[in-house]
């Protein structure tokens, strides 16, 4: 009983301890946030997925994910490059907010004409182009401005605004895909789009009200832009990059093998994205802290990632195992058309550990101006991914797609490590003398 009392005390404390810091509190509002937009998009997931079943659920992830590898170039970083200067200076948060609106309006439209050109081309002519085009106009428009309002209140660490964005799209959109299953006893899946865009358009409304009147009014600096476009491809060439070799494989899934068995493997890397949320929130509350950090170079950005990991690898092991033991119990939820999802889910289970150690070492490159090399090997994986999904998709289905996921996130962090490596051995050569040798290999 005595032990019993200890260890709840222990654990009030570690707890009392953890949410006194800035940075605790944060990635608190960053689970609560991460884990009621869970809540919401796991509701209406579970509605389209078992309203539309495999096929035409897999045409709409097929048009998503399309659209997802377009989506980072809209704005050109606009958002991480206002967490970056708004971090290290307050005063210019107007001007990046009214900046990052104007530049994420402009190449929204022209983009989204673009992505629909493009899914002509490389998606099956069974997909509406309708469904193309709602889409489109959700992820590339209305979407993004909600993205640069959440990074807006990421920019001056108030963690609480930014959660409360994130859940605030997941929310409209279930209330209208809710109010369709109501009204309609079989929609398809043009009604889903439609009410996809509809969910979007309203939640980047209430965002610039709310980050108006909240942190302040938009200001225009475009002569800023020019100096900055070099560094603002970077950002979205990598998070391009990263959409490839995260998202890419379900729209070839899609081309490649049949719909049915995207919709399988989407719904099971869905699951995946999930059990990250508790580290994307550690990772959105740190990252300003990486940009303070890197005006002290690597050695400081590396020494505050590797801290942060020290505290989160253990739940990301805990995920692999639960994962592993939970599969079986997913179709159960989904329904039978499903039952591949449980070997699907075992072979990706891995993926939440992988990801926990790049993103960690990804970002404490960003954090010291080393964008452009993250940018790099990111791009080199992304090109691993496509050619290596050329080959074992045809072969192998959902499960080469699998395989080449997991290949791709541990090449990634493989190859982060080692330029780290590299990087400090040829920045100082004396290897013994450096703060940073307590935690990379000499």
């Amino acid at each position: 009983m005595l032990t019993n009392t200890q260890s709840a005390l222990s654990l009030r404390n570690h707890l009392t301890r953890m949410v006194s810091t800035s940075l605790g509190r944060n990635t608190v509002w960053g689970l609560a946030g991460y884990g009621l937009r869970l809540i919401l998009q796991a509701a209406y997931f579970i509605i389209i997925a078992r309203c539309l079943g495999p096929k035409q659920y897999g045409a709409f992830i097929a048009a998503t994910a399309l659209t997802g590898v377009i989506s980072p170039f809209v704005g050109l970083g606009c958002g991480p490059l206002l967490i970056k200067n708004v971090a290290r200076d307050r005063h210019l948060f107007s001007e990046y907010w009214g900046n990052g609106l104007v530049m994420t309006l402009l190449s929204g439209g022209v983009l989204t004409a673009l992505t629909m050109a493009i899914c002509r081309l490389v998606l099956p002519s069974s997909i509406p182009v309708l469904v193309i085009a709602f889409v489109s106009g959700s992820d590339l428009i209305f979407v993004k401005i909600l993205d640069i309002g959440a990074a807006a209140f990421q920019s001056v660490e108030r963690l609480a605004g930014n959660a409360q964005l994130n859940v605030l799209v997941s929310l409209t959109r279930l209330f209208g895909i809710a109010g369709l299953a109501v009204a309609v006893s079989h929609p398809g899946v043009m009604a889903w789009s439609a009410v996809y865009l509809v969910g979007s358009i309203v939640a980047a409304l209430i965002a610039v009200a709310w980050v108006t009147f909240g942190l302040g009014k938009p200001k225009l600096a475009l002569h800023r832009v020019p100096g900055e476009v070099k560094e603002g491809i970077y950002f979205s060439v990598s998070l391009s990059a990263q959409t490839i070799y995260n998202d890419i494989d379900k729209t070839m899934v899609a081309r490649l093998a049949t719909l049915e068995a995207a919709g399988v493997y989407a719904a099971a890397y869905r699951l995946i994205d999930v059990t990250f949320i508790p580290v994307r929130a550690l990772l959105s509350a740190a990252y300003p802290g990486f940009f303070r950090n890197g005006k002290n170079g690597l050695v400081a950005t590396f020494r505050y990632s590797r801290q942060l990991m020290d505290r989160i690898i253990p739940y990301a092991l805990f995920a692999f195992v639960a994962l592993l033991l939970g599969a079986p119990l997913v179709p159960h939820i989904l329904g039978h058309q499903y039952a591949d999802i449980t070997e699907a889910l075992r072979w990706l289970a891995l993926l939440p550990v992988l990801k926990t150690v790049h993103f960690f070492i990804a970002d404490a490159l960003t954090g010291s101006g080393r964008q452009g090399t993250r940018t790099l090997i990111q791009i080199g994986v992304a090109a691993f991914n496509v050619l290596i999904n050329l080959w074992i998709i045809p072969a192998y289905g959902w499960r080469g797609a699998a395989w080449s996921s997991i290949a791709s996130d541990g090449l990634l962090a493989l190859s982060l490590w080692s330029i780290v490596t590299h990087l400090h051995r040829h920045e100082q050569p004396a290897c013994s003398s450096s703060p940073l040798a307590e935690v990379l290999p000499c």
